[in-house]
């Protein structure tokens, strides 16, 4: 239970993180084209309460996501950070004054409800708090494998299926970027010194930097609509696989695997209606929208 708790409270974080730096951005008017007057609207952007605020929330997500990752199975705190979709269009609406539809709110329940029928059937089961560095090699190579031929393929194609192709690979990445934050996690009990004399600290900045890169890309290959699903999904799953082939952790198949499935295919539908809403996909109403005030995201 404090495992789920502390999920959760880290998805809600990095909503309200999201939410209030899109707030700042709203608030902030256009400077005009060019690099210079760009980067001087940044500039003041990033001097908003409202973005400062949002900043200590998403570092404060990041403390919450590794408290849990350190006492729960990677295959139970990442699908539980998907939530992060539900509490962005909870906290939005409250924010941009926005009241989602009929429509919104059974987006909302499909994911909430698959969720729960995921987490239910396949009932994850604690491993190893740490992965040899053989297991790492294999894993790391898949991944880097997998997100490669994600990138070359969707260089081939445009709209949609570029953006459904790019974010996976940024799902893919985001979920190895969890594995090493559980990683560090383990090796906390050795001691700040020893932690920050291995790889996984500096490992795990550059997954999530190329990750944070991946998800830009989706974004501009295609709508929200089309990537959501793909990186919901992806970070969710590749978690799993990555949970049992790392840390040795367990799901529950047989006669559960149905529902499970099922349970998948709801969050895929609420995810995609979800990414649809205005405050999740970030296209609030007119009087408080800016040029160019979109592009924040949420991190997984």
């Amino acid at each position: 239970m404090l495992v789920v708790v502390l999920a959760l409270l880290a998805a809600l974080s990095n909503a309200s993180s999201s939410v209030l730096q899109r707030r700042a951005a709203a608030e902030e008017p256009e400077g005009g084209a060019g690099l210079r007057q760009a980067a001087r609207w940044l500039g003041r952007v990033l001097l908003r309460p409202h973005w400062v605020a949002g900043a200590g929330l998403l570092a404060l997500s990041t403390v919450l996501q590794a408290a849990a990752l350190g006492r729960g199975s990677l295959a139970l705190v990442q699908p539980l950070m998907a939530t992060e979709l539900l509490f962005t269009l909870v906290v939005g609406s409250v924010v941009f004054h926005r009241r989602p539809d009929r429509g919104i709110w059974l987006a909302f329940a499909a994911l909430a409800l698959g969720l729960a029928m995921f987490l239910t059937s396949a009932d994850p089961i604690v491993g190893r708090s740490t992965a040899s560095a053989g297991l790492w090699t294999m894993a790391a190579g898949a991944a880097l494998g997998a997100v490669t031929a994600l990138v070359v393929t969707a260089r081939a194609v445009r709209g949609a299926p570029r953006a459904a192709l790019l974010g996976l690979a940024s799902a893919i990445s985001f979920a190895l970027t969890a594995a090493l934050l559980k990683e560090m996690t383990g090796r906390f009990p050795d001691g700040l010194g020893a932690l920050l004399a291995s790889w996984p600290p500096y490992a795990t900045a550059v997954a999530g930097a190329v990750a944070f890169l991946l998800l830009q890309s989706a974004f501009r290959a295609g709508t929200l609509a089309a990537s959501q699903p793909a990186l919901t999904l992806g970070d969710a799953l590749t978690s799993v696989v990555l949970g049992w082939a790392l840390f040795g952790e367990q799901i529950m198949l047989g006669v559960r695997a149905a529902p499970a499935v099922f349970g998948v295919m709801l969050m895929g539908v609420g995810a995609a209606g979800l990414a649809r809403a205005p405050s999740v996909s970030g296209s609030w109403d007119a009087a408080s929208q800016r040029p160019g005030t979109d592009s924040v995201r949420p991190v997984p």
